[in-house]
């Protein structure tokens, strides 16, 4: 008889755990179950304004780390990506500003390119200017914000790198851990100059062969929805609007509400995942009971395409740092970042993705009303003119973003170890742990797959 496996979530981690583990475990009775009523979690497509598969959450994934195209090419998919259209941004700082060339996120590696913004003052330039002669800094004490600052000075930090970083991870950089921003973590712990390490490592990078970001043109969902349709013609239950209650030990096992499983893996939100192991491993619980996760809303609108002006169809859209935030952090002008997404009307609209709050500021709970209101009110001073939507959609994403405080690593490491010890067989795995986006993700569920796989076989042996 072949193990029972089950694994708890079904976004993009899951569904991947689910995958690989029916790879590796052919003879295996695998269950997935999602609390939800549909399955994708944080990925979400849907029509608007006559664009099929317009995408609710994430829009895009990276394609220079292998692990999601890998998984795109296994499913079919490769031949329906797209990418952007437009990379150019603007940075809103009491009017727009271009983004400055020779930045890793947000990292100045050309001090003259960085001369010619007017995002920042003389002032603020000059003293980035130092960052070379300094002294080394290392990682310090695990936070982007202190680093940065440290290195190039305020304004580098609150204008170009936390709206970049923040923008990404829903973060404030200040309480957001090194090792959260791969980049930016090894930049600082393997050189002394953090520009002249960026500089170095632009160059002994290889000619880029393609696009930095893709995505199915029919919207993100395609890839769950991929995932979801190869699991079930190969034999896993999904099972949706079934929150898992209780995991419970069993004299060959566990039981996940009653269901037999040999192994568990639990792919959920960290906070999510704190009380199924309250009873298994106090010690994992109260790590991950301790965990914050970032709120966010993202307001997409429509609008006619007459009024919109034409230097913002060259834009992929813009950034608001902090300090003059209110609860706007981001628009990105989607029509023109992906040329398939240009709507179906007659007057060349527009679309935009506004996104709203952040680690800090969540707005998750306000009601449609003022959310739609604080998005228009805001774009409208950001662009200069009021916004007229002749269409809107609102999606609110509760806990999507965890939060890696200073000392993350410590902490996941803390957290395995503990199950290691006091559960063995039950794994995590997720946005929460080594890494957020699609390819960090689906590479963690590769990781939670073998790790499944070597269990079962030691059991067995």
């Amino acid at each position: 008889m072949g193990a029972r496996l089950v694994v708890v979530g079904g976004g993009i981690s899951g569904l991947t755990t689910a995958y690989r583990l029916q790879q590796a475990l052919p003879d295996a009775t695998i269950t997935l179950i999602e609390g939800d009523d549909r399955l994708g979690g944080k990925i979400k497509s849907s029509t608007f304004a006559g664009v099929e598969g317009l995408d609710e959450g994430a829009d895009a994934f990276l394609t220079r780390v292998p692990s999601a195209m890998n998984l795109i090419a296994e499913l079919g998919l490769t031949a329906q990506l797209t990418s952007p259209a437009i990379g150019a941004a603007y940075v809103w700082w009491n009017g727009m500003h271009s983004i400055p060339e020779g930045l890793m996120l947000g990292v100045p590696t050309d001090l003259a390119k960085l001369a010619r913004t007017d995002l920042l003052t003389w002032g603020g330039k000059l003293r980035a200017a130092l960052e070379p002669i300094l002294p080394g800094t290392g990682v310090g004490a695990d936070s982007v914000g202190r680093l940065i600052r440290k290195r190039f000075g305020k304004q580098v930090h609150e204008r170009l790198v936390d709206p970049l970083v923040g923008s990404i991870y829903a973060a404030d950089t200040d309480r957001f851990a090194l090792t959260g921003v791969p980049q930016i973590f090894d930049l600082a712990n393997n050189n002394r100059s953090l520009l002249l390490g960026a500089r170095a490592a632009r160059r002994k990078a290889p000619p880029p062969s393609g696009p930095i970001f893709a995505a199915p043109r029919t919207g993100m969902a395609t890839l769950t929805d991929a995932l979801a349709s190869s699991l079930r013609t190969s034999g896993v239950t999904l099972r949706t609007g079934q929150p898992v209650q209780s995991i419970e030990r069993s004299a060959t096992g566990w039981l996940v509400d009653g269901e037999v499983a040999d192994a568990v893996v639990l792919a959920t939100p960290a906070r999510t995942t704190a009380p199924l192991l309250n009873a298994l491993s106090a010690d994992a619980a109260n790590v991950l009971a301790k965990f914050d996760h970032a709120g966010v809303v993202m307001v997409t609108v429509a609008l006619p395409g007459d009024s919109w002006p034409a230097e913002f169809r060259q834009r992929s859209g813009y950034l608001v740092p902090k300090p003059v935030q209110k609860w706007v952090t981001a628009a990105s002008f989607a029509s023109s970042k992906w040329a398939h997404w240009q709507p179906v009307a007659p007057d060349n609209g527009v679309i935009l993705r506004i996104s709203l709050g952040r680690d800090g500021r969540d707005v998750t709970d306000q009601s449609d009303d003022a959310l739609t209101r604080a998005a228009l009110d805001e774009v409208s001073r950001h662009v200069g003119f009021e916004l007229q939507p002749t269409e809107i959609r609102l999606g609110r994403w509760p806990m999507a973003f965890p939060q890696y405080r200073p000392g993350h690593a410590v902490r996941v490491a803390a957290i395995e170890s503990a199950l290691a010890r006091d559960a063995a067989g039950i794994f995590v795995t997720g946005a929460s742990y080594h890494g957020m986006g699609i390819p960090a993700c689906v590479q963690q569920a590769n990781s939670a797959a073998q790790l499944v796989a070597k269990f079962v076989a030691n059991v067995r042996n």
